[in-house]
């Protein structure tokens, strides 16, 4: 199982191996590598300095400052944005997902566009969002993407929105999700020194179905990986773009 692949095709290629499915949980795109400035989409169109100074003002939680410089630098740009952006996220869909092996469940993180997915996703890729599949004998239920952020990444929804993709599931043995449950010690990100958001909906559900494991990813170095809630045992399965190592489900 792998989260925030962000790019990191090589490691994604290995993944897979003696495992009966890859289960991935999202955010395959890489926008912008907030550890190595060099990385990713923005300094491919802008530079690395200026990949340096949204970095600083985002960390400093100064949002309107990046977005206008973000709107300066797009205005100086000679494509359109929103087809620079598609070409390069459709290049590295075109190798991520090539990357899959057969068996692969996967669901949308918030820096992925679903809509472009149907394109890229094999016969043997399985696309969930909202939905429920039996794998191994165990009952798995999927709610991709995020809860809207200052941050305004592509798939960011409403908390109503969200909330009514995790009641379709009903009771399930493991429930993934790209954001983790709302627990402190669980969305507190120790190197970025911020909270991101999770879900409020996902914690009730685990305290209502009390499923036998809650799998996420999203908060690259948080506070705590893992962590009993109830009955069910919540593990943030790792920031897969930089340890490249996948966390194994067994039962």
């Amino acid at each position: 199982m792998v989260s925030d692949v962000h790019g990191n095709t090589g490691a994604l290629a290995k993944a897979g191996q003696g495992a009966d499915a890859l289960i991935c949980l999202g955010d395959l795109v890489l926008f912008l590598d907030y550890a190595d400035h060099s990385r990713g989409i923005f300094p491919d169109l802008f530079g690395v300095e200026n990949a340096d100074l949204i970095v600083e003002l985002r960390t400093a939680r100064r949002f309107d400052d990046a977005r206008e410089l973000g709107r300066r630098l797009w205005s100086e740009l000679e494509v359109d944005r929103d087809t620079a952006i598609e070409s390069a996220v459709r290049r590295q869909y075109q190798e991520l997902f090539a990357a899959f092996p057969t068996p692969t469940y996967a669901t949308y993180g918030n820096v992925d566009i679903p809509s472009l997915w149907p394109e890229y996703a094999g016969p043997g890729t399985t696309v969930l969002d909202g939905e429920r599949i039996e794998i191994g004998g165990r009952v798995f239920g999927f709610v991709g993407g995020g809860l809207r952020t200052p941050m305004r990444t592509p798939y960011e929804i409403s908390d109503e929105e969200y909330a009514a993709k995790v009641e379709a599931l009903g009771e399930v043995d493991v429930l993934c999700s790209h954001i983790p449950p709302d627990v402190p010690e669980l969305t507190y990100d120790t190197v970025a020194r911020r909270f991101e958001r999770g879900s409020r909906a996902l914690l009730d559900a685990i305290r209502r179905t009390r499923p036998r494991y809650a799998l996420f990813g999203h908060v690259h170095q948080p506070l705590a990986r893992r962590m009993r809630v109830a009955a069910t045992e919540c593990v943030n399965v790792g920031h897969f773009a930089s340890t490249g190592r996948p966390w194994a489900l067994e039962w």
